[in-house]
């Protein structure tokens, strides 16, 4: 590690209340599991196991588990799973809503040296037995509600059980906590090899690729983005964003960086979430943000019941905020907004802090320390501020390819998105969209972003989308699909004159179609295909 990385990385973990004064015998022994185990999840947990034992690591629909509890039961969780001839380099795939299990067995398999398949919860039979066929792991632990799902899967897949489901018959497979049972929790060896990640991409423009990452070798990941968005030590953490997406997964290492109280709830619920949050004194939420909007759609005098005096940060990623939901959800609730932007492939590429959303609002904020962003145009040159591009980046946590062998495009060093933005001249990011998602219409290029943002700025407007249709005579046009506020009356005239008021004829949508509700996937992406 470089000098100045050195000092960031412990400037960074003295501000956020990770390092400081200890026990000198905790201290020493603290170094030594890191020394053993690296920066993996089951390093976190042993050294919260050994300086905060019994304090609170996860509060789920189970009850409550301290550290030194998740450390115990997933060293004897490990042990189990070598029972069943899994080791170093076995692929362990994953079908869990947010919990414990999710958890332990993340945590179980760093142990282990096991690669961990995190897989999506909103898959339907058949697009469950591709990946799994595809991916090839020697085992399939699952929820008991996503057993009709498993009929296309190869029975030669080792299987287990994690959450069972009340009132439904119960597989016949054996459940993690029998198999958990049968074996002690001392400490184990760390595995000849560590385990490796795999985290499916949203799958919004075709099949789901499985993106394949290492552990970091060091915090100094957790630290840069510590450095932006302010989580401390000893949070009370409630991640309502799915744990298989990598925003949820990121707020799960963070929180074990930080020795964090993990809330978890298995669905997401607006109301629940500010219940949970309100009872129990949460600093910090991690949502995606269509969540934002569905706690901002209940009725005030709703939210009110629920004051949140000891929230500190709500942390979102995974698609645009438009700027009038992020303004409104900061007067509600403070400045405590935070908008990552990145991919699966890349990690992150910026932050967008309160100041930032204030200030320009829709932004995706600025690279944090460490990052790079270039934006390129179609002959692979650099575009100035201001013009739209291509979006590339370098930060050093670029994933290591597809597990079918394919990658990103990289230009220079950096990684692309896969989406296109421009750069403002403050050096703020705006996501215009995807690549793909480009509409040409009359000779025009339409970025459907900027569209949208300003459907959603209309009072009666709740979500919006636009995407691009055949049309002989422009080569495509504008349609776009709008969720009506509750208690407002809208029309198509006025939607496009909102439109003609304030851009380009040619970004006037020619059709507008009102719908209840639009397609999302379990990460709140808008599933464009559906609707084109």
């Amino acid at each position: 590690m470089k000098p100045a990385d050195a000092l960031f990385l412990v400037r960074q973990l003295l501000r956020s209340g990770i390092a400081g004064p200890e026990r000198p015998d905790h201290a020493l022994r603290a170094l030594a599991i890191l020394r053993r185990w690296g920066s993996t999840p089951a390093s976190g947990y042993a050294t919260s196991a050994l300086r905060q034992p019994d304090r609170p690591a996860i509060v789920d629909e189970g009850g409550t588990l301290t550290f030194a509890e998740v450390h115990g039961r997933t060293n004897a969780l490990a042990r189990g799973l070598a029972s069943r001839g899994l080791g170093p380099g076995d692929g362990i795939a994953l079908l869990c809503r947010n919990h414990r299990h999710f958890v332990e067995v993340t945590v179980a398999c760093a142990k282990l040296g096991a690669d961990v398949l995190y897989l999506n919860t909103s898959f339907a039979g058949p697009q469950l037995a591709d990946v799994v066929a595809r991916e090839r792991p020697r085992a399939l632990i699952y929820d008991a509600e996503f057993a009709p799902l498993l009929a296309g899967v190869d029975a030669g897949v080792d299987r287990l059980v994690a959450w069972p489901e009340p009132g439904a018959p119960t597989p016949a497979d054996t459940s993690l906590d029998a198999l958990r049972a049968g074996f002690d929790a001392d400490d184990l060896s760390p595995p000849e090899r560590p385990g490796r990640t795999v985290i499916l991409t949203s799958g919004t423009t075709g099949t789901p690729k499985g993106a394949e990452r290492h552990h970091p070798e060091s915090l100094l990941p957790a630290a840069t983005l510590l450095s932006v968005i302010p989580l401390r030590a000893r949070d009370r953490t409630l991640i309502a964003a799915p744990l298989f997406h990598s925003w949820g997964l990121a707020h799960f290492a963070l929180g074990v960086a930080c020795g964090s109280t993990l809330f978890l709830r298995r669905r997401f619920d607006p109301e629940d979430t500010l219940a949970e949050a309100a009872a129990h004194g949460v600093s910090a939420i991690a949502v995606v943000p269509v969540m934002i909007g569905r706690i901002m759609d209940l009725p005030e005098e709703v939210r009110a019941r629920y004051p949140l005096p000891d929230l500190r940060v709500v942390a979102a990623s995974g698609s645009p905020i438009p700027g009038a939901l992020s303004a409104a959800f900061m007067d509600a609730y403070g400045d405590v907004l935070y908008n990552l932007y990145g991919s699966t492939e890349v990690a992150w590429a910026t932050v967008a802090s309160p100041a930032d959303m204030r200030a320009a609002p829709g932004t995706a904020g600025r690279p944090p320390r460490g990052t790079t962003i270039r934006l390129y145009d179609n002959a692979d040159r650099a575009v100035p501020d201001g013009a739209v591009g291509r979006i590339f980046v370098a930060n050093g946590m670029a994933f290591e390819g597809y597990t079918d062998g394919g990658g990103k495009p990289v230009i220079d060093g950096l990684m692309s998105t896969g989406d296109i933005g421009r750069i403002d001249h403050e050096g703020r990011l705006f996501v215009e969209g995807r690549e793909d998602d480009m509409i040409v219409s009359g000779g025009e290029n339409v970025y459907p972003g900027e569209v949208e943002e300003l459907l959603c700025d209309h009072p009666a407007v709740a979500d919006a989308v636009v995407v691009g249709v055949e049309d002989e005579q422009f080569g495509q046009r504008l349609k776009a699909f709008v969720v009506r506020r509750a208690g407002f009356e809208l029309g198509e005239e006025e939607v496009q004159a909102h439109v003609r008021e304030r851009l380009a004829r040619y970004k006037v949508p020619r059709e507008v179609a009102f719908l209840d509700e639009l397609p999302r996937n379990a990460t709140g992406k808008v599933l464009r295909r559906e609707l084109r």
